[in-house]
């Protein structure tokens, strides 16, 4: 019997503290690709996996560590032979797994967008898009978010934790995200699985176009784990289904033509 009962006739931001068994609560885990003081960084991607009941992947993953005796922790950019296997596995269990949720963005930080939107500044850009994903995005009717993010060190001027939540609920008017916590990732296996899924994606983009020769056997590797379990070739142009949101900005796509324009006309 599921504890969850959905009545159309209540509206959302009606729900009351007594109306327990109509809201989702769910957890959402999130990371960032892409230096944000690196200029040499061409793209930035943050992305959030969803769940309910992170026990089970979690639980799943852990088990695994212990059977192998692998306790580093997982990072796309320090994918080697010693620890591909265990990298494949997690994304493998990812898509085992039942009622999750992904979504990422990645845009071009030398972009006219960016420069619009953010200013130039990718502080503002990783909090803002944050909020955009999650108000926007991954944010159903009835459900209540728990944000558990990789820790960065910021400026002093961004409180991310606060001013993250107050926007979510300020401009839905109700309340949508509960809080705001940032972890070590070491600490937590999901938040080093989102890495190396948004590390995969935006190595592909990268690849897409030619700011990368992609010559690295196993992030080659991984990539390929994570495209046979999506069915599909690439993301340059984006990846939409039930379970994944991959949005990539117009942007990046321009440099597919620009590249294609170096060659000069073809005879």
């Amino acid at each position: 019997m599921s504890f969850f009962k959905f009545n159309k006739e209540i509206k959302t931001e009606d729900l009351k503290l007594s109306d327990y068994d109509q809201i989702w609560t769910k957890f959402c885990f999130l990371d960032e690709t892409g230096n944000l003081n690196n200029p040499t960084d061409p793209f930035f991607t943050v992305g959030i996996l969803k769940l309910s009941q992170p026990y089970y992947l979690l639980n799943k993953l852990q088990y695994e560590r212990s059977k192998k005796n692998f306790h580093d922790e997982l990072k796309f950019n320090k994918l080697s032979r010693k620890n591909i296997e265990f990298a494949k596995f997690a994304v493998n269990a990812l898509f085992d797994a039942r009622s999750i949720y992904f979504y990422s963005y990645s845009i071009d930080k030398e972009g006219a967008y960016f420069q619009r939107e953010f200013s130039g500044d990718p502080w503002q850009a990783y909090q803002k898009i944050t909020i955009r994903l999650l108000k926007d995005v991954a944010l159903a009717p009835k459900e209540i978010l728990i944000l558990l993010a990789d820790h960065v060190t910021v400026p002093k001027n961004i409180r991310f934790e606060v001013d993250v939540k107050k926007e979510v609920n300020s401009s839905l008017k109700r309340l949508a995200l509960a809080g705001v916590c940032r972890l070590d990732s070491r600490s937590n296996d999901l938040l080093q699985l989102v890495d190396i899924m948004i590390g995969a994606i935006s190595y592909d983009l990268k690849i897409a176009t030619r700011a990368i020769k992609g010559d690295d056997e196993n992030k080659a590797d991984l990539l390929s784990c994570l495209k046979q379990n999506l069915g599909t070739n690439e993301f340059i142009s984006g990846f939409k289904n039930r379970n994944f949101d991959i949005f990539v900005d117009k942007d990046m796509r321009l440099r597919l033509s620009l590249k294609t324009n170096e060659k000069g006309p073809s005879s």
